[in-house]
């Protein structure tokens, strides 16, 4: 996998590896950033983080800071890894379930610009009501969230429905505050 574009376009970055962790590929993370246009100084938060591909990607392209959530301790160490060879900064790497991040994040009134979620396919349905549940607590004023699914599935969220496309097996759904 490589860094699509930015700052750090063309620069390798590392998977997880295992089967547990599915990244994002090139193409997929190169048409969510067409659709969501410039992210210069935007807040990013990145759920479900895995290799960290999406908000590496937002970091070379100009975002201001990223939070990537992961459970996982050892994909939590190759997002880590990933920092530090691209040499990005403004990264912040949160090794816990998501449902406790966004908890916390709304606790401390942290509020984002743009939200990565790309849970398990296979665990849609197990994460769509904490997400709807905590999400819309987070999102600044005309924040934007992309959600990565399984094609066959189609998220709902309590937000503005943007656009949906599939992209293979891959499903991404643009949501607007």
């Amino acid at each position: 996998m490589r860094i699509v574009a930015g700052s750090r376009k063309g620069h390798r970055i590392a998977a997880p590896k295992g089967v547990v962790t599915r990244p994002t590929s090139d193409r997929v993370r190169e048409a969510v950033f067409s659709i969501v246009g410039p992210i210069e100084g935007a807040a990013v938060l990145e759920l479900f983080a895995g290799s960290g591909a999406m908000g590496l990607e937002a970091l070379s392209r100009g975002a201001a800071s990223c939070v990537f959530v992961e459970r996982d301790r050892d994909a939590a160490r190759v997002v880590q890894a990933n920092l530090e060879k691209l040499r990005l900064t403004g990264a912040v790497i949160a090794n816990r379930e998501v449902a406790s991040a966004l908890r916390d994040e709304g606790a401390r009134g942290r509020r984002y610009d743009l939200v990565l979620a790309d849970p398990p396919y296979d665990e849609w349905d197990a994460h769509a009501k904490t997400l709807a549940d905590l999400l819309p607590g987070i999102l600044a004023d005309g924040a934007l969230v992309v959600v990565e699914t399984s094609d066959r599935v189609e998220p709902d969220l309590p937000l503005d429905l943007v656009t949906t496309r599939s992209y293979g097996s891959a499903r991404i759904t643009v949501f607007s505050r």
